[in-house]
């Protein structure tokens, strides 16, 4: 009976910690799908720009454009060493259980969760350097003058009157 109780406890904890980590996914997921939205809106933009021969804006469209693209890769970096550390939680969470019956698989459980804490941890820094540069890309609309003279945004601009 005991072991039976201490299987209960060797996936409580990791379970906790998983529920903890898609939290963080479901986070990191939207934010991603932000920036891969505001990068699509850009590319057409630019795209347009440079169809109707106004080269000064798909200009500063190409300046944005590399700047959202570098944060869309902190934030993939984040995510996979997220779903890495989510992986190797369940994973360590298996082998706790299974280290009831073979000791070495107990050992091998605990070096598996450290290493996936080691990944969050770098997810973590990941999320906390693009959430850091994360107005950079308005800052810099603000300031870049070919935004300023554009008139009304392409999405806009596309769109009949009311």
């Amino acid at each position: 009976m005991t072991d039976i109780a201490r299987l209960f406890q060797a996936f409580l904890a990791p379970a906790i910690f998983v529920s903890a980590t898609s939290l963080l996914i479901l986070s990191i997921n939207v934010r991603l799908m932000g920036i891969v939205s505001r990068l699509r809106q850009y590319v057409h933009a630019k795209h347009d720009a440079a169809k109707n021969d106004r080269l000064q804006e798909a200009e500063a469209y190409t300046a944005q454009i590399h700047a959202i693209e570098q944060r869309a890769e902190m934030i993939r970096r984040c995510f996979l060493l997220v779903l890495i550390s989510l992986a190797g939680t369940i994973a360590s969470c298996l082998l706790l259980g299974v280290g009831l019956y073979w000791k070495e698989a107990a050992v091998a459980a605990v070096v598996l969760f450290v290493l996936a804490l080691i990944c969050l941890l770098a997810g973590t820094f990941y999320y906390i350097r693009e959430v850091t540069v994360a107005l950079s890309s308005v800052r810099n609309e603000a300031r870049d003058a070919r935004f300023m003279d554009l008139g009304n945004p392409p999405e806009i601009r596309a769109r009949d009157p009311l």
